[in-house]
């Protein structure tokens, strides 16, 4: 169980590193950590939240449910980062988080749209790129993410691209890690324009390399909770 001052031990040493890494980037470089809760218990993202931190993260709608039931009481910032059954949209919706982090196709975002429109509803969303070119991970290869991005802007009218997120390859080779994420900061590079705001990539395993090549939100999980 998380104690009050190991949650504060954790915090500062990941904000020590991320301080670090981001200053790598530039003094204007902000990075915005999200906590993923996902094998914790609502108990411990109170006491997290007691040591400073409030922006966490979900990757299944009945665990977001449950722990924004639980913690209603404190002003968290909840997000969705998980894979989406189209038969939970609905029940994301009725949630209302902050950010959805993992649309991952065209489909997905239509079904999403419609939901919405019914609902007469609006979400703030991230496109999640498959950048590390791997088939056990979600999202939209590089190639097609810009024009699938203008395509969910141009007819989901209801969901508001605020950015991507991408998971940075699964292996060993660190210059294989950084080009999928050098590939996720380039697109988002192309989608400033357009108003992304947001490139989620890095977790606790790889946060300082992702911040080094542009990240400006980060997933952390094991780094804040054990």
């Amino acid at each position: 169980m998380l104690t009050k001052q190991l949650a504060v031990e954790n915090l500062d040493k990941l904000i020590e590193r991320v301080e670090a890494a981001r200053l790598q980037v530039s003094h204007h470089h902000i990075v915005k950590i999200i906590a993923i809760s996902k094998y914790s218990l609502s108990e411990e993202v109170a006491t997290l939240y007691g040591a400073g931190q409030r922006a966490y993260g979900e990757n299944k709608v009945q665990d977001l449910k449950e722990k924004m039931e639980k913690l209603e009481e404190l002003p968290l910032e909840w997000h969705f980062v998980g894979r989406l059954q189209k038969n939970k949209i609905n029940n994301l919706i009725d949630l209302n988080p902050t950010l959805v982090q993992s649309i991952d196709s065209l489909d997905l975002a239509i079904e999403f749209n419609k939901k919405l429109a019914a609902k007469n509803k609006k979400i703030n969303a991230l496109l999640q790129i498959n950048s590390a070119y791997e088939e056990s991970k979600a999202g939209v290869m590089p190639e097609e993410a810009i024009e699938t991005y203008k395509k969910i802007i141009d007819t989901c009218a209801n969901i508001n691209l605020k950015g991507v997120m991408s998971i940075g390859a699964h292996v060993a080779d660190e210059d294989i890690i950084k080009k999928s994420f050098e590939t996720t900061k380039k697109i988002f590079d192309e989608l400033a324009p357009l108003g992304a705001k947001y490139c989620s990539m890095g977790m606790s395993g790889d946060f300082e390399l992702a911040i080094s090549c542009g990240s400006n939100m980060i997933r952390v999980g094991s780094s804040l909770f054990k």
